[in-house]
């Protein structure tokens, strides 16, 4: 296992509330070296896996830049305590490509592809690998959280944890309430959410959970509304800014999300749901196609300089 400093690990017997000391992140994107981030910043020891090095180097590179950022906000002109909060937190994470490095831990948090069957076989493979006490938990958006742990055992020991992005910045958690999860389970999971600084929100596992379920007409509305060129998409992202309050424009949220994000988000809720609400939209199914994915690609509904 590569370190990126190295530290010691001590491993609790028994999970109960208060008691996650150790995470493991399976996933090195954008999310899940975000929550890495949250929980190394909050004295747990983080391990990061994921089969590209590629990945990992990036990830590493991403959480000690943040963490600068961080500790400037924290603690402003003070040199010597931004350095020591970026070498604290630096040495709290692991990084490694093999899954069993990271299954002995207190909670197991999946950030991988929005993809039910590769979830899954994830799933199975850290049901036999980790310890009995371990939590499990998805980062899933928008796939059932039950469908996604079918096929483990330790159902009582399992939930979703569904984080927004850029993890570091946005306040809420939605915990997600699988069909046999224990009262200990989720009460351990919501301390776990406010102890790296999140407010906790408890949802039942229903298609798009709260914020997704409640967004995707919204910003489905608001893609058609454009595709039949009622108005521009200025004026759409205008009209949510200044009529209805809102910080960012349904266009300029989907951009930022992720064209291909929301374009599989509402595909999920269409095949959950059938409420023609969430119909495809051929002018997302475009975008993707043409590789216009939004910010992270440069150009989507709007264009951005690199």
């Amino acid at each position: 296992m590569n370190k990126l400093i190295g530290i010691s690990r001590k491993f609790s017997t028994s999970t109960s509330l208060n008691a996650i000391k150790t995470v493991t992140i399976v996933g090195g994107g954008l999310m899940g070296s975000g929550i890495a981030q949250i929980a190394a910043q909050a004295g747990q020891t983080v391990t990061i896996i994921d089969l590209n090095t590629e990945v990992l180097e990036k990830c590493q590179k991403s959480i000690e830049n943040n963490l600068k950022r961080v500790a400037k906000k924290i603690h402003k002109d003070d040199a010597a305590k931004m350095e020591n909060f970026c070498k604290e937190s630096l040495a709290r994470i692991n990084v490694s490509t093999k899954l069993e490095d990271g299954t002995n831990a207190d909670l197991i948090i999946e950030a991988i592809v929005e993809d039910l069957k590769v979830k899954q076989q994830l799933f199975n493979k850290l049901d036999e690998l980790a310890p009995q006490h371990t939590i499990l938990a998805t980062n899933t958006s928008s796939i059932s959280v039950n469908a996604i742990a079918a096929g483990i055992k330790r159902k009582d020991r399992y939930g979703g944890l569904h984080f927004f992005n850029p993890v570091p910045v946005m306040r809420l958690l939605e915990v997600i309430k699988s069909d046999q999860i224990s009262d200990d389970t989720y009460q351990t999971m919501m301390e776990w959410g406010k102890s790296v600084g999140k407010t906790c929100i408890t949802c039942h596992d229903t298609p798009g959970f709260v914020v997704n379920r409640l967004l995707g007409p919204y910003s489905a509305e608001a893609v058609r509304l454009y595709e039949r060129g009622d108005a521009s998409k200025e004026d759409i992202d205008i009209a949510m800014k200044l009529g209805a309050g809102y910080p960012m424009g349904p266009l300029e949220l989907i951009d930022y999300t992720g064209i291909d994000t929301n374009k599989y988000v509402l595909q999920v809720l269409y095949e959950a749901t059938k409420d023609p609400v969430f119909r495809p939209s051929p002018l997302l199914d475009k975008m993707v196609a043409e590789g216009k994915l939004g910010v992270k690609t440069g150009e989507g509904l709007y264009k951005y300089k690199k």
